[in-house]
């Protein structure tokens, strides 16, 4: 499977454009699949459920499910993060799966940059695998860097060069 990241400052974008992406990769019939860090404490269950009141109770591991969906919980208790490649490994069979977050890890990725955040611009030089800029800005930044610079509104052609870039088309 294809393995494309996003990355970028919080609040440039990256959830709205992927978001806007995803129907178009399932339109094209390709199975796509997302793994999002999450850089603070984050909960998907609720105080008071069953699920989270018996992972509460010490479970390493609740597995909720339905005739519509599941969903595994697991808790670290203080083991370490495990990597994006053990958490790719998890993954049933896809054709691409959209990675948002995992800045420093080495999957070809996009940067999403926002101008009116105030943030540097992520360079190639700190990031090795930087593939390109979508930006809010293309005449500021298309100065700033050897990147290709994408609109951060122009949703199609930020689609067809994650297609071609990854040889999806």
């Amino acid at each position: 499977m294809k393995v494309f990241g996003l990355a970028g400052y919080s609040g440039a974008g990256k959830t709205t454009l992927l978001e806007a992406l995803i129907p178009r990769f399932v339109g094209r019939r390709l199975k796509v699949s997302l793994i999002k860090h999450a850089h603070h404490h984050f909960d998907i269950d609720h105080p008071g459920k069953d699920s989270f009141r018996l992972r509460e109770a010490g479970c390493s591991e609740v597995l909720l499910m339905s005739d519509q969906r599941w969903v595994l919980m697991h808790e670290l208790r203080g083991a370490p993060e495990p990597s994006l490649d053990e958490q790719l490994a998890r993954f049933s069979d896809c054709d691409l799966v959209l990675v948002e977050g995992f800045k420093h890890v080495a999957i070809p990725k996009l940067v999403v940059h926002r101008v009116a955040l105030g943030k540097p611009l992520i360079q190639a030089s700190m990031v090795e695998t930087l593939v390109g800029v979508a930006t809010d800005e293309v005449d500021i930044l298309g100065r700033e860097t050897d990147l290709p610079v994408l609109s951060l509104n122009d949703h199609d052609a930020i689609f067809e060069f994650i297609l071609r870039h990854e040889g999806l088309q």
